[in-house]
């Protein structure tokens, strides 16, 4: 089993859109030996549910929300997964930090797997989570297609 997790800030706008898109387009394709899961940088929003806003884009665009409730990264993550996945350059710098340099090679950006690398802005301080659905779905589906030519799935 492959493992990928995604992270952000606190854990309810990006990455629970990531793991929940991510979700979606895995099962879609059929794909049975990757597991998603998704975690926060920091403790603002632990044990909350998605924001409001994640939960109405992904209604909107017919992507069923995985059912999740905010955690904080750990260290252990660094092991467990196979891949780390940060939302922009903050979440990645306080990723490495938190598994370590043992694990700092399994951390990436989301984006760094579009032909366009940039950072997922965060819905949370922008409002616009059209925007980061738009770019996340985009991330996700290049990563999908990374691992497929990995040889992953």
């Amino acid at each position: 089993m492959y493992r990928v997790l995604f992270v952000c800030h606190g854990n309810i706008c990006r990455s629970p859109m990531a793991e929940s898109i991510m979700s979606y387009l895995v099962g879609k394709a059929g794909i049975i030996n990757v597991a998603v899961s998704s975690a926060a940088t920091h403790t603002d929003a632990l044990g909350c549910t998605p924001h409001r806003g994640t939960v109405e884009i992904l209604r909107k665009k017919g992507v069923p929300l995985v059912p999740h409730v905010a955690r904080l990264m750990t260290g252990e993550d660094g092991e467990k997964y196979d891949l780390l996945i940060g939302m922009d350059k903050w979440n990645v710098e306080d990723m490495k930090k938190i598994v370590g340099q043992k694990n700092a090679y399994k951390v990436r950006m989301l984006l760094d797997f579009s032909d366009r690398v940039r950072p997922i802005a965060d819905p949370w301080y922008t409002g616009n989570f059209d925007d980061s659905f738009r770019d996340i779905e985009e991330g996700c589906k290049c990563l999908l297609s990374y691992l497929k030519k990995q040889g992953i799935v």
